[in-house]
């Protein structure tokens, strides 16, 4: 399936993009950016050079994607979420040999206009309300809301809250699939159901 580019999008010489992908209108991928297959970035979009996105990842309207920045497969990013790379930024002095990784595990949701602060890892699936601000390490399936940004649930792969507290212990299902998961203190695992054990 072939990339297609919007015409008034401009897609730097030795960009790498995976089959598939879309660029929108007024977006700009820099020379050293690789993207996966099958994404989709939207209206004034703005990927750097020292960036790595997965595939099946979908970037809303107005974001920039600084250097540093990896978005792994499956990653959703609602419209003008803020990426940073600098802690402690002046414009007098230069820091771009101190950029702080950050890291956007597979199927993390951010919603719109939340903020994720430079040298934080967002776990596996997990989901940031709209207008948060992240500012350290969010746990697998975890939902954080809020400024700073705090976890105040749990939810499942299919993107639905799961009826567990923030913290302790517990089991749930999916509503929408069924699917089960085990709370542990500050820890959500999917639980594998007996008939999908191999060793049955």
């Amino acid at each position: 399936m072939a990339v297609v580019i919007h015409p008034s999008a401009f897609v730097d010489e030795g960009a790498q993009l995976g089959d598939g992908t879309r660029v929108w209108h007024f977006a700009h991928v820099c020379s050293g950016a690789r993207i996966g297959t099958g994404c989709s970035l939207g209206q004034g979009v703005y990927v750097g050079n020292e960036v790595v996105i997965g595939h099946n990842v979908k970037i809303q309207n107005n974001v920039s994607v600084y250097d540093a920045v990896t978005l792994d497969d499956d990653v959703f990013c609602g419209p003008s979420v803020v990426f940073t790379n600098v802690h402690n930024p002046r414009s007098a002095v230069p820091r771009k040999n101190e950029y702080r990784r950050t890291q956007i595990r597979r199927g993390a949701t951010l919603g719109a206009n939340c903020t994720i602060v430079c040298g934080t890892t967002i776990g596996e699936h997990a989901f940031v309300g709209a207008g948060a601000v992240v500012s350290r390490d969010v746990p697998a399936y975890a939902l954080v809301v809020g400024v700073p940004a705090r976890r105040v649930g749990w939810m499942s792969r299919h993107g639905e809250r799961l009826d567990l507290p923030a913290s302790g212990a517990g089991v749930a299902a999916c509503p929408a699939t069924g699917e089960r998961y085990r709370l542990d203190g500050h820890t959500l695992s999917v639980e594998t159901a007996p008939s999908d054990d191999p060793g049955n």
